[in-house]
């Protein structure tokens, strides 16, 4: 199971991350009680070993934009999240980034299309509630064969069964590993990976 623990602003969550067996990290370069500066991230992806993604997300910004601060933080991976088109992806690709694609539950059937973005995000049909939902529900979209990354509401207790539930290729987590709102839980972190490990 690929894991990906999301909106890390230190070191020390960086590290218990990596350690415990997360394969991508993410910091959150937009709007967020979450949010790190690219001067911040250049500091942080330092202690991102060699095998492991460092992903920067982005919400509202062009892809052009998001490919710029993420170059400039020292990243070759984007997470987009919001409304986006076929183009988005193609213009991080030609920049030499990879693309992990953010969708929702609620939006259209053709986003869950493949765009050639390297993950597929999706997230609850209201992301960011720190909600569980109705995991299985994925299995609708038709996504066998594809490598894909559920998200939302997932923790250490759940998420082993979400993401049978659902059959996710990966899972990423970011409030399910806080001990309060943007500020992560080192024993949850470690518990959450080895937890989605198995």
């Amino acid at each position: 199971m690929f894991v990906k623990v999301c909106g890390l602003s230190t070191p020390e969550t960086i590290r218990e991350a990596v350690e415990a067996g997360a394969d991508a990290v993410g910091f959150v370069l937009t709007a967020s009680p979450r949010v790190v500066s690219p001067h911040q991230v250049t500091q942080l992806v330092k202690s991102v070993p060699e095998g492991v993604a460092a992903v920067g997300v982005f919400r509202a910004e062009p892809a052009a934009d998001a490919v710029t601060i993420a170059r400039a933080a020292g990243l070759s991976w984007i997470q987009l999240h919001g409304e986006r088109t076929p183009d988005d992806v193609k213009t991080a690709h030609d920049a030499g980034m990879k693309v992990i694609r953010a969708v929702t539950m609620g939006d259209a059937p053709d986003a869950f299309a493949d765009w050639g973005e390297e993950l597929l995000l999706i997230d609850a049909a209201v992301p960011g509630s720190g909600e569980a939902w109705d995991y299985g529900s994925v299995r609708e979209k038709g996504l066998e064969g594809r490598q894909w990354l559920l998200a939302g509401g997932l923790d250490s207790e759940n998420v082993s069964q979400a993401a049978r539930d659902a059959g996710a290729w990966g899972v990423d987590v970011s409030s399910g590993v806080e001990q309060s709102r943007g500020v992560k839980d080192l024993a949850k972190i470690r518990a959450f990976v080895t937890a989605a490990k198995g």
